[in-house]
């Protein structure tokens, strides 16, 4: 299948139960744990002068199917037949995981996404702790009719840049008890690899996931590289931060990095936020209140990202997709240097793949073996993998 196939330009119908004719793009776009599991905030260390210690990765293998039909968990019962993405975020024994445009029926042969009752974002969680042979859902944030709702429903307005044509959720965490999901409200999607984004955005449950707002505030521009993120928490000076490393709308942008203390008002205020602005003679960070100064940390054709600290490497791991294949990189510190894309998934093996997203939670083997989820376009449904790393002697 060529990127083309992959991702052909989305059309939509305003009306959540009216068939969604035309196929949708495939660019949408912290707990227990095994032995390595890291899922608190991680010290942030300076010293960029550490080597490399990733070789590669070893063993791939499908584990299951999560979502759709013949899927390990029954998601014909909360009207999902086709969902993509599957970002997680962990709260107490809990993990959530984020899904993107969500169709209740499909025609046994479509392709991508396409069906009926589209919603744009759905969200299931699970108290599983094993996810060496899957996992196992727990229950689903439902609406009216027990069906999988959305957590903040896009406008679903015509593909023409003049609305909103859906909200998207790239990646969620939890701060004080509150779990907060950061999406993106999609305007237009355009060739493949390419989107438009109105702006990106919070929205926030206190409830475990059983409700959700969107919020008015903080939002960053639609043209800025703050439309898709990862996060991770960290402790940088004594203080707990969560680290969001962004891209912008589409898959073709570069890596910034932006920071805000890891309290609900915090998160909550725009002005709160600080941007990464280079470093200092000595490798410390400089910080901005200003985005314009906000620096690369890592080139190249980044899509649906996912980054995590790796206790077995004592290195950052990044994830993500770029039209084709999915990557695996290692971070020395969080803004760098970062090592060269080492190839996780090929497009070979896996035809449509994109969003791979580990979670701290999933580790086996001291951290060695990572687990993941990632999507593949042509059944539109979201998998679980399973990937060994190999350190460097």
């Amino acid at each position: 299948m060529t990127i083309e196939e992959d991702h052909v330009r989305r059309a939509f119908h305003p009306r959540r139960a009216v068939a969604v004719v035309a196929v949708l793009s495939a660019l949408m776009l912290s707990g227990c744990g095994g032995p390595g599991a890291h899922t608190g905030s991680v010290p942030v260390t300076t010293d960029q002068d550490k080597p490399f210690v990733l070789a590669g990765v070893s063993g791939l293998t499908q584990i299951a199917q999560l979502t759709g039909p013949g899927a390990m968990n029954d998601t014909a019962t909360v009207s999902v037949a086709g969902t993509d993405l599957g970002s997680m975020a962990n709260i107490g024994d809990k993990t959530f995981f984020f899904f993107g445009d969500t169709f209740g029926e499909r025609a046994a042969d479509a392709y991508g996404g396409q069906g009926e009752n589209w919603r744009s974002n759905v969200v299931a969680w699970t108290e599983d702790a094993d996810p060496s042979d899957g996992i196992d859902f727990s229950g689903w944030h439902t609406d009216e009719f027990g069906e999988a709702g959305a957590m903040v429903e896009g406008d679903h307005d015509a593909n023409d840049g003049t609305g909103e044509v859906t909200k998207i959720p790239t990646y969620g965490f939890e701060v004080d008890g509150a779990l907060y999901v950061f999406y993106m409200s999609v305007s237009y999607w355009g060739e493949p690899g390419a989107w438009d984004a109105n702006h990106a955005a919070l929205a926030r449950s206190t409830d475990q996931g059983r409700t959700w707002t969107a919020l008015k505030a903080p939002r960053w521009p639609g043209d800025s590289n703050f439309i898709q993120v990862a996060t991770a928490r960290v402790t940088e000076g004594g203080v707990d931060y969560v680290y969001f490393w962004a891209i912008p709308a589409g898959r073709f942008g570069h890596v910034e990095l932006m920071r805000v203390p890891a309290d609900r008002r915090s998160v909550e205020d725009e002005d709160a936020y600080t941007y990464f602005a280079g470093t200092q003679a000595d490798g410390s960070p400089r910080w901005s209140h200003a985005m314009a100064d906000a620096a690369t940390v890592l080139d190249g054709t980044i899509g649906e990202l996912s980054v995590m600290w790796s206790p077995y490497l004592e290195r950052w791991l990044m994830t993500y997709s770029d039209g084709g294949n999915a990557y695996i990189r290692e971070g020395v510190t969080p803004w760098g240097p970062w090592g060269d894309p080492l190839t996780l998934a090929s497009a070979a093996d896996y035809p449509g793949l994109y969003a791979p997203f580990m979670n701290p939670r999933y580790v086996a083997d001291g951290g060695r073996r990572i687990f993941f989820s990632m999507s593949l376009w042509g059944p539109y449904n979201v998998f679980w993998f399973r990937v060994d790393l190999d350190k460097r002697p």
